[in-house]
């Protein structure tokens, strides 16, 4: 079983969709929507089959609950490319957190621009 997509709510779609595309390379997709246009939908395909949907909320805050312990988003990634992301993500604004366990993969955490917390583990 794969998943076919996750929502993320933002405050400004353009920006977060430009942080994904320029820091994974995440490409966007269009789609016919009978989302109110005041959300202002974005797609951006992850792998084939795979998709964040982004939506504009005025209001949107992060949960206190992003974080390690709690809820997180975890990404596999080529591990020879972890340094030039983590300087990618830091160059757009990310905050990297390092994990507060040990574990015999190569990972790190970080805090992207709408506060989401998200979980790179190397391939």
């Amino acid at each position: 079983m794969a998943f076919a997509h996750f929502t993320l709510p933002t405050r400004d779609v353009a920006a977060a969709s430009r942080f994904f595309q320029a820091v994974f390379g995440w490409r966007p997709v269009e789609h016919h929507t009978n989302i109110p246009p005041e959300l202002r939908p974005a797609w951006l395909e992850i792998a084939p089959g795979q998709e964040v949907h982004l939506l504009e909320v005025a209001d949107f805050a992060p949960s206190p609950f992003e974080r390690e312990y709690g809820r997180h988003i975890a990404l596999l990634h080529p591990l020879h490319d972890l340094a030039a992301l983590q300087a990618r993500l830091v160059q757009h604004g990310a905050e990297l957190i390092a994990p507060q366990r040990q574990t015999s993969a190569k990972r790190f955490f970080f805090k992207d621009p709408n506060g989401y917390v998200f979980e790179v583990i190397g391939t």
